[in-house]
């Protein structure tokens, strides 16, 4: 693989810390077709996206206390419930994602343990999703209860399947996917995923638990079990999840075959909404197949959208509208030099962007890396202009490409990391995977990797620092442990779009 360059810009640290990954798409041998394209959703490509498009400009704009590590979404046909899985979804716009781990309940299937895909990618109508073989690896390693099984991935239970339009639709293209079935004969098996999930997934990895909510009782007694459900779940205890569903069930309410298809995802949501320390658990929409147009209310099947924030959001960090004036600074910048060789003025007020810090702008086209310069440590330059920089930078001077042309110009996507300041750390133990990108330096060699390389490859801690020390820097593959190399670590808030 090549590696970015390490350049220096007038007294500043100039780095390309991103990974030119391989054109995968074309060696995926495995993929598993389509299976309810037409059925639960368009088969059409442009008939899907304008469906997805309206459910999401219909959902509200609600502000969530934290980053969204977690989303429920139902499964139902889009008609059905494409409207209330569009609440959820539209938390996920534009956010960088590594990998994107759907877990449900196998609707058709009955076998012991936890089962992760075996597929090399999943296709939709708009495009192929690669599944992140690395991390299916690891969690088998973690525990024999987790294993590939081909069984509950080949029939055509859409519940995954569903999910991953939505997905190609809010996220940037780059993210993989992980889909897992439980096998519905231990109920304890969430335990054993929600751990495996803790120890192996990165900072910038999401879980989708797919489940629809009640199944056929009356539109009344849907409303009413399902909210109850719902502030349950916002309670954040299994136990009372548990006592709460045994309790449905012992009435025999007429019509109610399950509270929750997809049970074990939910479940392991929440324990490691526990075990990580979470700070939030947001209802943001109820409905059932009673409220649609083409559904009646003698029985119905519920709908409900929830989102799980992790540490409340500092003030360091950029905000929705602050992120796109940077995007699009970065894009009027680029179309700007490449059709005029000129570069436009802006007049940035934001308090926030005028803040004395490092950045990255990378370029990607069809998926592919097209450019990627940055600049590490802060200069006297304000963000928005270090990052007008080095969009000139990485559409013109990554010297692994020839320079961007006016005809690529749309088919661009556009990626920007912001940088925390570095600070030296004594032990190379202290990297956090995924959360730190590292620069290590020894004399006049060096060499940096931003987080997001961690979970694009798939590499361990050491792996990393090997790569670091010997493709970036020059150095020997063991050069972190060395005390006399310094090690400094920084971290990034990443964000793109087109």
């Amino acid at each position: 693989m090549k590696r970015c360059i390490l350049l220096l810009i007038v007294a500043a640290i100039i780095l390309s810390g991103c990974q030119n990954k391989l054109d995968n798409k074309n060696m995926l041998d495995n993929i598993r077709e389509p299976k309810t394209a037409g059925q639960f959703y368009p088969a059409d490509a442009g008939e899907l996206q304008k469906k997805i498009k309206k459910h999401l400009d219909l959902a509200p704009e609600k502000k969530i206390a934290g980053e969204v590590k977690a989303i429920i979404v139902p499964h139902a046909g889009y008609d059905f419930s494409g409207h209330v899985a569009a609440y959820a979804y539209k938390q996920l716009i534009g956010k960088k994602v590594g990998t994107v781990v759907i877990i449900c309940n196998s609707h058709s299937t009955y076998f012991n343990g936890v089962a992760v895909d075996n597929h090399d990618a999943w296709r939709t109508p708009l495009g192929t999703v690669e599944v992140d073989k690395n991390l299916a690896q690891k969690l088998i390693d973690g525990d024999k209860v987790i294993q590939y099984n081909a069984q509950p991935f080949a029939t055509n239970d859409q519940t995954i399947e569903v999910q991953i339009p939505f997905l190609q639709t809010v996220l940037q293209s780059s993210f993989k996917i992980l889909p897992i079935y439980f096998g519905n004969i231990n109920d304890e098996d969430y335990k054993v995923l929600a751990k495996a999930l803790v120890d192996n997934l990165g900072d910038n990895d999401i879980i989708v638990a797919s489940t629809d909510m009640s199944h056929y009782p009356s539109y009344e007694d849907a409303n009413k079990i399902d909210q109850d459900s719902l502030n349950v779940i916002k309670l954040g205890d299994v136990k009372k999840l548990n006592e709460y569903i045994d309790k449905v069930m012992s009435q025999n309410i007429f019509g109610e075959e399950t509270t929750m298809c997809g049970v074990d995802g939910v479940r392991t949501v929440l324990e490691i909404y526990n075990l990580k320390k979470w700070k939030g658990i947001e209802v943001l929409k109820y409905a059932n197949s009673g409220d649609t147009h083409i559904g009646g209310r003698g029985s119905v099947v519920g709908y409900g959208a929830v989102a799980f924030a992790g540490n409340a959001i500092d003030d360091n960090v950029l905000n929705k509208s602050q992120k796109q004036a940077l995007l699009n600074i970065a894009k009027q910048t680029v179309e700007s030099f490449v059709k005029t060789d000129k570069i436009p003025e802006f007049n940035i007020t934001d308090e926030r962007l005028n803040k004395r810090e490092g950045a990255f702008v990378t370029l990607h086209r069809e998926g592919k890396l097209r450019g990627c310069i940055g600049q590490i440590i802060p200069s006297d330059e304000p963000l928005w202009q270090v990052v007008l920089e080095m969009a000139v930078a990485a559409a013109s001077e990554d010297n692994r490409f020839l320079p961007v042309n006016e005809e690529e110009l749309d088919k661009l996507d556009y990626e920007i990391s912001v940088l925390s300041a570095p600070e030296r750390i004594d032990d190379w133990q202290k990297i956090e995977l995924g959360k730190h990108g590292v620069i290590v330096k020894s004399g006049r060699y060096s060499g940096v990797f931003l987080p997001q390389v961690a979970a694009e490859t798939g590499w361990s801690k050491e792996e990393f620092l090997s790569q670091l020390c010997t493709q970036k820097a020059g150095l020997p593959a063991d050069c972190y442990k060395d005390k006399d190399v310094e090690l400094l670590v920084f971290t990034a808030q990443v964000f793109g779009g087109k």
